[in-house]
Formats: structure tokens, sequence, C-alpha cells
């Protein structure tokens, strides 16, 4: 099959292009990109045409943390749901974290990750190995098997790893893979039974907080041990302001330390909660405004690395309960694009550089062979127009549960077209 894309502004951070430009594609590989136009002289087999004019046409993006819930908790998501969901919000690749039923702690459940996003997926999905077996902290998993298997990374996301020695031998793992350890960073004994950031609001509410000395202890400790080992460590939805200090310090020793941020965590602040919106629980929980402040300063001087959405879904009857009571997280793929092209308008992050931090530099981090739009890759692109208006609307979502606290928001920037492997696996509905 060959699909020729015209008429679009190409940026591609990796091979610093940004500019107008066609793009050939070749039974899945990009063949050839040229100046508007050139192409058209070639001889074409019959090539299927998308104009791209009026958008920007870049590398699909890369989410490097999503919750899939398949095997064991199907009926909030599955790979093939996850993928849907994940195609619609422009993203052609993705890793997922290991808390399923059964938990990834082994070769048999990447294994089936693999195989089943190989059969239904569409996208390449990319299985996060557990650290430790059962996501206990007791014991570390058969952490060389998992990377044999095709696990790209090690975390207990949701279980932070509290042993301090645990987590220094699998550091050293990690130095010895070369593979980076991802934590969700939390003392645990300071947010039991938390279930919103500690502040003003919390205590207007009534709800028990959750306070930033239990991320930022957490990242002190990590980076400690890090420099110890030598090991890769990866933050992962940093949310404290303090936090990001810390991640900046140890940057500048030159520690392998790398950070992600979540669209929620840039975008809302806790006096979201005062609804009592379950929508807007998640751990770790919206912060206040000067966290924010703190997390687009890092986002601009590159402290933090990436963008990555968290996409946790639940179904309704996990929220629809009391807030205490109800289940952390919210759906995040389909709602990414125009969050993240809102720093681009507030001059946060240039179009480049915000591209860059979903495309290019999570494919780095992770050592993948994505995030860019080189001839003889294989065409992972995403089509999007910057300014078109809409309202999101979740019960349009793709993902099987609809958490999201942006249900109902007037944003711009919208995905018309994505491709995996050079095949066409979105498109916008009102094309």
């Amino acid at each position: 099959m060959t699909v020729l894309i015209k008429n679009g502004t190409v940026i591609d951070p990796a091979n610093n292009i940004n500019t107008a430009k066609d793009i050939l594609i070749i039974k899945g590989i990009i063949k050839s990109i040229e100046p508007p136009g050139k192409l058209d002289t070639v001889n074409l087999n019959n090539p299927q045409i998308i104009d791209a004019k009026g958008c920007i046409v870049c590398p699909g993006l890369i989410d490097m943390h999503v919750h899939f819930r398949e095997p064991g908790f199907e009926y909030k998501e599955t790979i093939e749901s996850g993928c849907q969901s994940a195609a619609a919000g422009g993203f052609t690749s993705v890793a997922v974290m290991p808390n399923t039923n059964p938990v990834n702690d082994n070769r048999s459940v990447t294994e089936l990750i693999l195989s089943l996003a190989k059969s239904k997926g569409g996208i390449k999905v990319h299985p996060i190995g557990a650290i430790t077996q059962g996501l206990a902290g007791k014991r570390l998993s058969e952490m060389a098997d998992l990377r044999d298997a095709g696990a790209i990374a090690f975390s207990d996301d949701g279980c932070p790893v509290m042993n301090s020695e645990l987590m220094r031998r699998a550091f050293e793992y990690s130095k010895m893979f070369n593979l980076p350890l991802i934590q969700h960073s939390e003392m645990l004994d300071l947010t039991e039974g938390g279930c919103m950031n500690e502040g003003a609001v919390s205590t207007e509410l009534g709800l028990k907080g959750m306070p930033t000395e239990a991320e930022d202890i957490m990242v002190y400790r990590d980076i400690a041990l890090l420099e110890k080992t030598g090991g890769r460590l990866h933050v992962a939805h940093i949310s404290s302001g303090n936090s990001v200090d810390l991640v900046r310090h140890a940057k500048a020793k030159g520690l392998p330390v790398t950070c992600e941020v979540a669209p929620h965590h840039f975008t809302l602040t806790d006096e979201a909660v005062r609804g009592y919106d379950t929508n807007t629980k998640m751990s770790p929980p919206l912060r206040s405004n000067k966290d924010i402040e703190k997390i687009k300063e890092g986002l601009k001087d590159g402290t933090i690395d990436i963008i990555a959405t968290d996409h946790a879904p639940h179904d309704i009857t996990d929220k629809q309960v009391e807030y205490q009571n109800a289940c952390f997280g919210i759906v995040g793929l389909e709602t990414a694009l125009p969050l993240f092209l809102k720093l681009v308008d507030e001059k946060i992050l240039s179009m480049s550089d915000a591209i860059r931090k979903l495309t290019a530099t999570p494919a780095q981090i992770f050592n993948l062979d994505a995030g860019n739009l080189s001839i003889g890759k294989e065409a992972d692109v995403l089509i999007f127009n910057p300014d078109i208006k809409y309202s999101i609307d979740v019960s349009k979502f793709h993902s099987k549960s609809k958490n999201s606290p942006f249900d109902g928001w007037k944003v711009k920037g919208k995905v018309f077209h994505t491709l995996a492997r050079g095949k066409i696996v979105y498109t916008d509905p009102d094309l």
C-alpha cells in the first residue's frame, strides 16, 4: 500500500525538521520526505492521498505510562480498547504498567501482553515488568527473564517500593540491564487513608490529605540510592514542585535520572476537588497552584523530560461512591493532545519542544526504535489540526472507561489521522 501525505507542516524534532513537506509511505515504510509538490512528479502506483492542509504532521506520539488492565480487569479496559483509545489520541506507541491480574512479574504475562497487542492492538505496546513479585515489595521479580521476554523497564507503579535495601538491589540490576526503574514516589506511611492534596482545600472539604513531602522524601531517597548504585531512575507522574527541584539538582550532578508529568498535573489544581467529583481523584493527587508553576518551569527548562498520561481507566462503579472510597485515576489518552497544546499557547513550550517530549525523548529514554520520521523507518505518524475548537465529550471516547474530569471542556487541537506502521488506525469521524 502506498500513502502520500501532502500539504502539511512536518515537525520532527529528532531530525530537526519544522517546515512544509510531503511524505511518501510505501508498504508501511517512510520512503521519501520532500518539499511540497515534488513527489507529485514521481511515478506512484495509485497512492492513497491524505491532504494535511492546515495540519501538523509529526511522529506518532509515545506514552510511557498507561494502564490497559488486561489481563484481569477487562471490564475497565482491554489491550484492544486501550489501543483504540491511544490511536484516537494520536499515540502509536505505549508502555503498559504491570499492575494486572496476574501481575506482570514473569515471562508468561509479558508474552501474553505482547501476543494480544500483536493480534488486536494495531499500535505498538511495550510491557513494563514489575520490580517485585506480586508488587508486594518483598522479593525482586525475575528481572532478567522479564527483560528477555520484552519488558522495556521495571516498575511497581501504584505500589512504591518502600524497602530501601530492595530498591538498592533493583538499581544494581537496572545498571546491569541499562533499563530504567520507574518509581511511583510516595511514602505510604505519610499518605495512608489520604485521598487528595493536603492543604487548605482538604481541610475545608473535610478530606484526609496526602502531603507533598510524601513524594519529596521518596524522590530524595531514590536519588541517593541511584548515586550509590549508578542505575537508572525515572520518576513517574511528578506532581510536587519540590520534587522538580530535587530532579533538577540531581541532573546538575550528572546523575542518570529522568522524569515525566501527566497533563492533569499541569492543568488542574486541588481546587477542582471542591465539587467532590471523584474524577478529580488521582494518585499523586492534584496539587496547589504553586506546584503547577514549578512544574511549568521544569517543563520549560528541560528538567521534566517527557509528558505521559498515566491513563488509568475505571468502571463507573469504581467512581460512583463517596470521594474517599473512590478508585484513584483518570483516563488520559484522548485528552492529552489539547492539554499539551495549552502549554504551547501559554508559551511554556514551543510546538517542536512539546512534540519532542511526546516522541523523540521518550524513545531515547526507553531505547525505543520510534519517535521520528526518518527515511527507512516504520511510518508511525500523527496528523492533527492545532486550531480546531471543540468540546470534550467522554461519551465518544474509545476507551471502555469514561472517568475524566475534562468532560465538557472547550479545547482546541484535534487528531485527524493516526498511522501505525503506515496503516491508518484512526481517522476523525467528522472529516
